[in-house]
Order: C-alpha cells, then structure tokens, then sequence
C-alpha cells in the first residue's frame, strides 16, 4: 500500500488484442498476458460472442443437484483433451483452489481404502502452489508463507530439478538423474506415509520461470508407480499450450493421478479451475454415505458464464490451428533471445515454448539484491515504452497472448534489453519485502 504512493495504479480504460489502452488512450503491449491469464487477446471477438450468447439464457446456477450444457460439455472436453486414465473432473474457482482440492482429495481418497497412516505431501523446492493456507503448505517461497508459519503443516520438500540449479561441469541426465535419486530416497524412508508428490512441470513459474527437461516427469512418474503415491501436475500457469503442447505432461508422455488447471481455462475471462482425476480415485467416493463423498463446494462452481468462456476457447484453438500458430511465435521467440547472448548484464538465457526468462546480473555476475527492486526499475523502463512486463525479482520473463506478432515479440525483448541496459544506471529503490511477481 506504500509503494502505490510512489508507484501509483494505472487505471486501464479498454483493452483489445494484444493490448491494454490507458484512459488517456495510450496502448500497451501486455507482453505477461495480464499474470499469465490471456491466452488469445483480450475481448476476442470469438469468446466475446459466446459469452454474451450466454448471458442471455443462464448466467449462473449452483452445481449441486442442477446442471447445465456448457458444463457437461466442457467436463467432457477437458476428458477427451487430456489422457485416458484421467477420466472426472472437478469444477473449483481459482488456481489455489484447484490445489486444495487436489490435495484433499489425494489424502481422503488413501483413508478411504484404509491407509490412513498417509498424511504427508512431497513438493519442489522453489515450487510455487497458490496462497490459500492449503496450498502454502506446498509452496516454497517464503515471501509468501513465513508469516503464516503458525497455521501451516510441514510437509516434505526435495531439491527442484530445475537446470538454472546444475553445476556447470555436470551433464544435464546426470544431474535429473541425481535430483530423482534425492526425491527416491524420500519416498522410501516415509513408504506407507506420503499421499502424493506434487509438482509443476516444466516451468517453476513464480520462482522466476526456472525450468526443466521432460526427463525428470518421465522418472518422477516411474518413482510414484513404484512407492504406490499419487502424482500431482500443478498445470495452472502452463496448460493450454504455455509449454508449446496443449498440456506439458504430453512432452513426457505420462498421466498423473490429479491435474490441477486454471489461468487460462476461461482464456483469462472468468475465474475458473478444474482438477481432472481417475476412475480409481472416483470409485473411493462412491458411496450412499454423504459422510465418504467429497464435501468441497464453492458458490460459482461450474458458473454457466466461465465454462462458455472456455468453450469457446478451446474452439478457437482448433478453428485457428493455434498450437501450430504458436510454433512461428515460438522459433520467433528463440531467435530474438539468441541475439541476447554475451550481454554483460543477462544470464541464464531460457525458453519452453511461449514462455521465455532471463536473469539480471551485475557487472561481477552476481545476481541483485532482490530488496533494491531492479525488477520495479525494469518494468518502469518497459512502460514507458509501451510494454507490460513485470519481473519476478531478477527474472525477466514474457509470456504474450497468443495473437502476438513476431514484430511484436521482437519489440518486446528489446525493450527488455533496453530496459536492463537503463536499469543498471539507476540507484536502487529498496523496496524491502516487495512482491514483484
């Protein structure tokens, strides 16, 4: 609330496309699609049609003992999109919310079958979960949980595989190799305890978008089979195609046992989220005791308005070829950060598919205090000249909207170097304990 003293809100009058426009009209490039929401431009005409069509018949019904078209249909969507074994889903209404389901649903679902000795999560280091006191107990960002110590059980944490993490001198197979050795070790000293492991895959986004090879989801999934605990994929900010593919279990050719899905389900219209699970996990709930269901319920479950949204979205994807769209975008993406290569004040250059990062270093390599909000200085630069970015500390990241241009992307990740070159000959902010995520 302080810093909006200095650092005041801007009031966004419209937005269209790849833009936001100002009250005073000026247009900005939302290169960070509004925190990773937006997936085909803002007021697409497409979803803009179906949301307004369904307006004018149901806006909102609860989803116990009711039920409605776009529902069934978009369940039975997200069935046919993802595979086989996932077969139920579960409407919630925010990406923590999607996690506290998936949580309790994995530890009821073991006590239901009889091993009630089952009460312990394991998560990544750096991994990032949501904010609700569920899902913190997963999270590891102190920021955003040290605070709320008191209330929060501890569960396990191991070493994240992502590759910002590995020795120079160590092959990247040796060095998942080693991370899933450390996770096994884990697992076989609380066999009989741990309910599931969780994870991000691909992308550790709040950590600053610290990522990693498909290998390590390929041996986590092997590690679940062979202890007997469940696997969460947490594809809140990488699903529907963030990664390149639909969905980033597909670039390891698994299935988890729960996948957690939000941000852009609704094309970043409607808050929205949904966990998709097993005929197993489903059965452990079937019963005629209301005692043994499920008893997670939200308001707007299911809202009428969302799951149109969402339709409609994922129509677009097809009628737009989007996901082979995306691979112009993507080679766009990588060749413009090549040019970044060498820059005395860039490191760790990464990319997986629309989401590309990179970290600010000082002149000795060192990374800046996160307290002397460079992040800020960045993202201050970058709007004066028209674009949204909003690092993560010294993470720098992007990831458009889809209806982006490759002109677009080459403008953006200049104005990010720009905006690097500009901050290093500025002072400090001190903005201590700032969230610059």
């Amino acid at each position: 609330m302080q810093h909006l003293e200095q650092f005041p809100p801007l009031s966004i009058a419209r937005a269209e496309g790849a833009y936001l426009y100002a009250e005073q009209g000026q247009p900005i490039l939302d290169a960070i699609s509004s925190w990773w929401v937006n997936l085909h431009g803002h007021c697409h005409p497409f979803v803009n049609a179906a949301v307004q069509d369904q307006l004018s018949k149901l806006e909102q019904v609860m989803l116990a003992g009711f039920t409605h078209a776009p529902i069934e249909q978009l369940a039975q969507r997200l069935v046919d999109l993802t595979p086989t074994p996932l077969a139920k889903v579960f409407f919630a209404d925010s990406g923590s919310a999607a996690i506290e389901v998936a949580l309790k649903m994995s530890l009821q679902y073991w006590h239901q079958i009889g091993e009630t000795t089952r009460h312990t999560f394991v998560s990544l280091e750096h991994g990032y979960h949501g904010e609700t006191l569920g899902s913190l107990t997963v999270t590891d960002i102190p920021l955003f949980s040290k605070q709320y110590q008191p209330l929060l059980i501890q569960h396990q944490r191991v070493p994240s595989p992502a590759l910002m993490h590995k020795p120079d001198d160590q092959h990247e197979a040796d060095y998942i190799q080693m991370r899933l050795n450390q996770l096994e070790a884990v697992l076989d000293a609380q066999q009989g305890q741990i309910c599931a492991v969780i994870v991000e895959p691909l992308v550790q986004g709040a950590a600053g978008m610290q990522m990693y090879p498909a290998s390590y989801l390929v041996g986590l999934r092997v590690l679940c089979d062979q202890y007997n605990v469940h696997l969460i994929f947490d594809e809140i900010a990488v699903g529907f195609g963030r990664t390149g593919t639909m969905f980033a279990l597909e670039q390891a050719g698994i299935c988890p046992d729960f996948l957690c899905l939000s941000k852009g389900l609704t094309a970043g219209y409607l808050p929205m989220s949904a966990v998709l699970t097993t005929e197993q996990v489903y059965q452990a709930f079937y019963s005629p005791e209301i005692s043994l269901g499920f008893l997670h319920s939200h308001s707007f479950t299911g809202n009428p308005l969302a799951a149109r949204a969402a339709l409609a979205s994922l129509d677009w994807f097809t009628q737009a070829n989007v996901l082979d769209h995306n691979q112009h975008l993507i080679q766009t993406i990588a060749q413009t950060l090549a040019q970044l290569e060498g820059h005395p004040h860039i490191r760790q250059i990464r990319q997986t598919g629309m989401i590309a990062a990179f970290d600010v270093v000082q002149a000795n390599g060192q990374p800046y205090p996160y307290y002397e909000g460079r992040g800020k200085q960045i993202a201050q630069y970058a709007l004066s000249q028209g674009v949204l970015l909003r690092p993560i500390g010294q993470h720098v990241y992007i990831i458009p909207p889809y209806c982006i241009t490759p002109d677009e992307i080459i403008h953006v990740l200049d104005v990010a170097r720009r905006a690097v070159e500009w901050m290093v000959m500025q002072p400090p902010l001190h903005l201590t304990g700032m969230n610059m995520a």
